[in-house]
């Protein structure tokens, strides 16, 4: 593809990003920007800060830094803030999730102790197992989504913000079947309006993000800004979405491995994957109903990367199963055990074991921070509705009506970074090869 001039808005003056959830992942992500901020540890993980894009041919030899190749948000202008059933300030909350070490949390007590959630919006047939006293009332949904609408108003001006990101990194929601008041805007706005208990909380902060036009990413499986409702409402009003469920352990363990198999057509007879993890969110998964939102978002992957309708003797027959199990004793270390029963030349078969002792908060922060930048570059390039291009960072990545989504992550990275060249002027990257053998020409 030729290149393009894309118009890009600089990213100018303070850049807000609010979280709903103010637990285990906001708060490593918020003090790990701090810490970086003040040089007591490196960004690791992060493509906008660590990334590198190459540009051109092979042979010239051009690449450059994620960060400098395009206008993004710079750490040093971005404030902080979101909402929690919980009252604790970022400080007290990092230093409960036990994520981080003490002594760090101790260097930045002073900017995290500033930080104080706004009361959230919360409904106890949604989230069973864990309650809190900071949470907003109202008669109607429509007025806890005014209130929400208010908060965010406030916040950019008391903060002097320019422009405003939400990434949601609340506790996963129960699952849901779309329902007729998700079907359009006008019959998601008489529902709120009617209480309709279809409606969840994390619905509720979507829909007023969108209207305040602040983007809007889904770190969970909650159906969110996955119903039309809300798709229609950010094409109406030019708002860039993304979602859902941040990819972090065991998924993206799939999603390497998954696309391997298939590329040297090894066949997959089951793939058995279990979870031990002990903080709020394993908890929280301990409810069947959260559960099952968060096992549909995993069990997903494989046969959307596997393609079984196309090869059906490798892939039309596999037993994919998935546990969570609360472990209190473990926090956020989650360990994840995965047996892999494959099958080869002439169907003999063999097994794949992966065992991935993780940090879920760890490997969720630097995805947070890069949906808040990405997302605040798409608003800044005008791009609006779905950013399938940030693929890469869910495990059930949105897309289009009748499109697939794609799982595989190295595709993934490259529409990531063809988009970023696309936004930068720069020839897109296709690997053919072919000119430097002299077969096609330049």
């Amino acid at each position: 593809m030729t290149k393009t001039n894309v118009k890009i808005t600089p990213a100018n003056g303070k850049l807000g990003v609010l979280l709903p959830g103010m637990g285990a992942v906001a708060t490593t992500f918020i003090a790990g920007v701090e810490a970086v901020k003040r040089g007591l540890a490196n960004p690791v993980g992060s493509l906008t800060q660590m990334g590198q894009l190459r540009l051109g041919k092979r042979s010239e030899n051009r690449s450059a830094m994620i960060k400098d190749f395009i206008s993004l948000a710079s750490l040093e202008n971005l404030c902080f803030g979101g909402w929690d059933i919980f009252e604790d300030n970022v400080y007290e909350a990092a230093s409960k999730a036990k994520v981080l070490e003490q002594t760090l949390l101790d260097q930045l007590k002073e900017p995290l102790s500033k930080i104080r959630p706004m009361s959230a919006v919360f409904d106890k047939s949604y989230i069973t197992l864990i309650d809190g006293k900071n949470k907003k009332t109202g008669k109607t949904k429509k007025d806890l989504a005014d209130q929400i609408r208010e908060d965010i108003q406030r916040f950019k001006k008391e903060n002097n913000c320019e422009r405003l990101v939400i990434v949601w990194c609340a506790s996963t929601e129960r699952y849901t079947e779309q329902a007729a008041c998700h079907e359009s805007l006008a019959k998601f706005e008489k529902a709120l309006l009617e209480n309709d208990p279809m409606i969840s909380p994390s619905q509720i902060y979507a829909y007023a993000a969108l209207m305040e036009r602040v983007p809007y990413a889904n770190g969970s499986p909650n159906r969110s800004v996955e119903c039309p409702a809300l798709q229609e409402l950010a094409r109406e009003l030019r708002v860039p979405i993304s979602g859902s469920d941040f990819k972090t352990g065991q998924t993206l363990m799939k999603t390497v491995l998954a696309p391997g198999l298939k590329s040297r057509l090894l066949g997959l007879s089951g793939w058995y994957s279990t979870n031990i993890l002990g903080n709020r969110d394993g908890e929280v998964l301990a409810d069947p109903g959260s559960f099952k939102s968060k096992e549909v978002s995993k069990l997903s992957v494989l046969e959307q990367i596997l393609e079984p309708e196309t090869y059906p003797s490798l892939y039309g027959d596999v037993h994919h199963q998935v546990q969570i199990n609360y472990y209190p004793p473990r926090g956020d270390n989650k360990e994840g055990w995965d047996n892999i029963d494959i099958f080869g030349w002439l169907g003999y078969p063999m097994q794949i074991k992966v065992n991935f002792l993780c940090r879920d908060s760890i490997l969720a922060a630097p995805i947070v921070l890069d949906l808040a930048l990405f997302m605040d570059l798409a608003q800044r390039t005008e791009l609006f509705g779905i950013q399938e291009w940030l693929s890469f960072y869910f495990k059930s990545p949105l897309a289009a009506p009748g499109l697939k989504p794609e799982h595989d992550l190295q595709v993934q990275l490259l529409k990531l970074h063809n988009t970023l060249r696309f936004m930068g002027g720069e020839e897109l990257i296709n690997h053919l090869g072919l000119t430097y053998y002299g077969i096609v020409e330049e």
